[in-house]
């Protein structure tokens, strides 16, 4: 197992994981700044992991989108597979993606891409929701944050509405089984979108020959996104059951949903 590891830390892996806990750390400091000394552990929790969400979306999965619609190659028949092709940006000449480059992003994607070979191109699956994730889902955790920050009544309906989607599209918690090298089961529990046109087609993309790529791309750098989003619907969920218990103290039942007689 330790081999492993070992045979897999070259230096783009090292970094990677690098920028990973440098991310984590700002957003552990930036709330000590923000927050105050009485703020709730679970609300510091929450701040953090949203703070530390915002940085994956927007620098990392972002540097995702950019490799994907800037950085090309032209198809060589010769060369390359035609299966490569996609008509990715209506482009049937050119091979779109991080294996098509070498600046430092595309050497982060590829790292990933070890583990899962459709982020080394231009999937248009995964690109999709990687625009709604940057777009939507990184400056919603930021907007949360400040929510966080400043109290707002708010902010459990929108960790409600960005813990769903990352639930429903972002990650995934794989249980695979492989025997000579090759996959002959794999399970998608969580991360519907992502992982369900993999699995549809036998998770074909998807390499867990060693305990690396395995547990520590695919399990644990996707299960995250899966047990922060519960544990803020479980906090949301806690805060709006209290609101609604002390508005019940003031209205009837059968005013408790007549718009009109509550406003």
């Amino acid at each position: 197992m330790f081999e492993e590891i070992i045979v897999h830390l070259d230096t783009v892996t090292l970094l990677s994981l690098l920028s990973v806990i440098f991310l984590l750390v700002t957003a552990y400091l930036t709330s000590t700044r923000v927050l105050t000394a009485a703020t709730p552990s679970s609300l510091r929790i929450l701040f953090v992991w949203h703070l530390f969400d915002f940085f994956i979306h927007t620098i990392l999965e972002g540097s995702f989108l950019y490799v994907c619609f800037f950085t090309s190659l032209s198809f060589e028949p010769d060369v390359h597979d035609a299966a490569l092709i996609n008509h990715f940006r209506s482009d049937p000449e050119r091979l779109y993606g991080a294996a098509y480059g070498s600046n430092w992003a595309n050497k982060l994607w590829m790292v990933y891409a070890q583990a899962d070979r459709r982020w080394s191109g231009a999937d248009t699956s995964i690109i999709s929701l990687e625009l709604l994730t940057v777009i939507v889902g990184g400056p919603l955790a930021l907007y949360i944050c400040y929510g966080i920050a400043r109290r707002h009544s708010m902010t459990p309906f929108w960790m409600i509405i960005l813990a769903t989607g990352e639930l429903y599209g972002g990650k995934s918690w794989l249980n695979s089984y492989q025997s000579r090298n090759k996959i002959t089961d794999s399970r998608v529990t969580s991360g519907f979108m992502t992982f369900m046109p993999e699995w549809l087609i036998g998770s074909r993309n998807l390499d867990t020959s060693n305990f690396m790529y395995m547990w520590f791309y695919l399990v644990f750098f996707n299960f995250i996104w899966v047990l922060f989003p519960i544990f803020a619907l479980r906090i949301s969920y806690k805060q709006i059951s209290n609101a609604f218990a002390i508005n019940q103290k003031r209205f009837s039942a059968e005013t408790w949903f007549d718009g009109k007689k509550l406003a």
